[in-house]
């Protein structure tokens, strides 16, 4: 657990070992992405947009040659948003999404390594002018994900939070958790790609400084986020991609065991509670690349003008969040019309994701929507 000491009235959050040994792993031991020795930090989970794949080739190359992250953390519907990026470290993905909000929207990196700060606020001027902006709408601050007031960052101030590769680097996850709901306003979303093993890791794993620095030893049993965030009050996660990661280190190999390890991408809601009916829904096609459709997670593609039914866990999330205005609302009625029948809400197992090769789009299939649920709208 983390240290805390109160100054006058407020606690401070002080360093752990886990946090000195991972700045230091970070800030000293790794000099660019081929030092590392997994493939932890550097999966890439899923194909990237077009739209995406240009605001990436705009970031500064030294920016992007200090990347270290282990998924594709670019939620969609962007534009004008506040996004928070827990262990920012060299800015590349702050400096990818300040052109995806916009000029009216505001990115903010935090991290607790000073090394990576300093690189990542280097190219801020390159980068706002790069972009045509009159000022820069991104920002870093140096502070712990466990302790994001001590960082001045304020309860319900912004849209999306992200993270690439970090929390599995923290030693109090749930706290991580609490604070990015604390500060995410009402329909928010937390949208994170990290590592997961298939069990809890034992304390040989658990304590290998050299497998913390590469994201394995932090990592947690898959089953316990889902604990983890319905404690904090998230809505149920999302399982949006999956992708396995391998250990060529033998040293390394013989210490894990038969454990394995996925980079796994997650979405949770900050929505209200209670209970939704299953509903039809059609996306509009006005999100910003995505004119045709988008993957919401592994059970749903939304195809533009397309008919779906969804869950009622859905139903709520694009009903409370920015998602809103983006899909219409279908209450069932009149004569039955073919639409895209959605999945069950079975909890998705990331190990097994990652190794089906699925022969059609999830949740593009036509069929009839006449059974008893689909009869049901959506409040």
């Amino acid at each position: 657990m983390a240290d805390t000491k109160k100054s006058g009235t407020a606690q401070v959050y002080e360093d752990t070992a886990t946090h000195v040994n991972v700045k230091e792993y970070y800030g000293k031991v790794l000099k660019k992405t081929s030092d590392l020795k997994t493939n932890a930090c550097v999966t890439s989970s899923r194909p990237v947009p077009v739209h995406v794949r240009h605001a990436l080739q705009r970031v500064h190359p030294e920016v992007t040659a200090k990347y270290y992250g282990c998924g594709l953390v670019v939620p969609e519907c962007l534009e004008g948003c506040r996004i928070l990026d827990l262990g920012s470290g060299s800015g590349r993905d702050v400096y990818m999404l300040s052109q995806l909000v916009g000029e009216k929207g505001y990115v903010t990196g935090i991290d607790m390594t000073e090394d990576q700060l300093e690189m990542a606020k280097t190219y801020i001027d390159y980068h706002t002018q790069e972009f045509g902006y009159k000022k820069p709408n991104v920002s870093f601050v140096q502070g712990y994900i466990e302790a994001l007031n001590e960082a001045g960052i304020e309860d319900s101030s912004y849209d999306i939070i992200i993270s690439n590769c970090v929390v599995n680097l923290s030693p109090d996850k749930k706290r991580v958790l609490e604070e990015a709901y604390r500060v995410l306003k009402d329909g928010g979303e937390l949208y994170f790609s990290d590592v997961y093993s298939s069990g809890r890791l034992t304390e040989e794993i658990k304590n290998h400084k050299v497998l913390w620095g590469e994201c394995i030893s932090g990592a947690l049993w898959w089953e316990d986020l889902l604990q983890l965030a319905e404690e904090v009050g998230f809505s149920p996660p999302r399982l949006v991609t999956a992708s396995p990661i391998t250990v060529d280190n033998k040293e390394l190999q013989n210490i894990l065991g038969d454990f394995k390890f996925i980079s796994a991408t997650y979405r949770l809601f900050k929505i209200p509670g209670g209970a939704s009916k299953p509903c039809q829904v059609v996306y509009d096609g006005n999100i910003t690349g995505l004119e045709v459709g988008f993957t919401f997670d592994s059970q749903y593609t939304f195809k533009v003008n397309e008919v779906v039914e969804v869950e009622g866990e859905v139903v709520r999330i694009l009903s409370h969040s920015r998602f809103s205005d983006e899909f219409t609302m279908q209450p069932p009625a009149g004569p039955c019309q073919p639409c895209a029948v959605g999945p069950k809400a079975d909890i998705v197992n990331p190990f097994e994701l990652s190794q089906q090769r699925r022969s059609a789009v999830p949740g593009s299939s036509t069929g009839s929507c006449c059974g008893t649920q689909s009869t049901a709208c959506c409040n």
